[in-house]
C-alpha cells in the first residue's frame, strides 16, 4: 500500500427510507447514492439497494435501505456526508486509528456547531410559525363560537314568536266558546 491509500477513510453508510409505492423507494435510494457519488472528494466503492418490504406496524407503508461503501480523504468529508444524508448507520472500516491535527478537530467541531445552529434556527422558526397558526386558529374558532352564540341569541328571539301564536290559539278558543254560548242561549 502506498501512503495515499493509508490516508483514505473507507466507510459504509446505511441509508433507510420509508414510503410508498415500493418502486419509489428503490428510485429514491438510487438517487441518494448518485448524490453521494457526486460529492467532492467522495468515491462510492459499492452500493447495494435492498428490495422494499411491507412494515409490520403499517401495512400500507414500505421500508428499504441501501448499503453504500464510500472512500473519503478527510474525516471532515465523512462528517459532512453524515449531516447531509443522515444515514441510519455509519461504520468506519479503515483506517483503524486516526491521526487528527488540532486544525482537523477545529474544522470538524466548527462544522458541527454551524450545523447545530442552523437546525436550532429552523426549530425556532417552526415554533414561532406554530404559535402564529395556533393563535389564528383560536381566533377563527373564537369567531365561530361567537357566531354560534349569535345564532343561539337569534333562536331565543324567535321563541317569542311562538308565544304570540299561543294567544292566537287562546283567541280562537275564546271565539269558539263565545259561539258555543250563543248557541246555548
Amino acid at each position: 500500500m502506498n501512503s495515499d491509500e493509508k490516508k483514505k477513510i473507507n466507510a459504509i453508510m446505511v441509508v433507510e427510507v420509508l414510503g410508498r409505492p415500493p418502486e419509489y423507494l428503490v428510485e429514491t435510494l438510487g438517487n441518494i447514492a448518485e448524490g453521494i457519488e457526486k460529492e467532492q472528494g467522495v468515491v462510492v466503492k459499492e452500493k447495494r439497494i435492498m428490495e422494499p418490504v411491507v412494515m409490520k406496524e403499517r401495512p400500507d407503508v414500505y421500508s428499504s435501505f441501501a448499503e453504500i461503501g464510500i472512500e473519503v480523504e478527510e474525516i471532515l468529508q465523512l462528517a459532512m456526508l453524515v449531516f447531509k444524508y443522515m444515514p441510519a448507520h455509519m461504520e468506519i472500516i479503515s483506517p483503524q486509528n486516526f491521526n487528527l491535527s488540532n486544525s482537523g478537530f477545529n474544522d470538524l467541531f466548527n462544522e458541527l456547531v454551524r450545523r447545530l445552529h442552523g437546525y436550532e434556527e429552523v426549530a425556532r422558526i417552526l415554533q414561532t410559525e406554530k404559535m402564529i397558526l395556533e393563535n389564528q386558529l383560536k381566533t377563527i374558532l373564537g369567531k365561530k363560537e361567537d357566531e354560534i352564540k349569535e345564532d343561539k341569541k337569534e333562536t331565543k328571539v324567535k321563541k317569542p314568536e311562538k308565544k304570540t301564536r299561543k294567544p292566537r290559539l287562546k283567541k280562537a278558543k275564546e271565539e269558539t266558546e263565545d259561539i258555543q254560548e250563543e248557541e246555548n242561549v
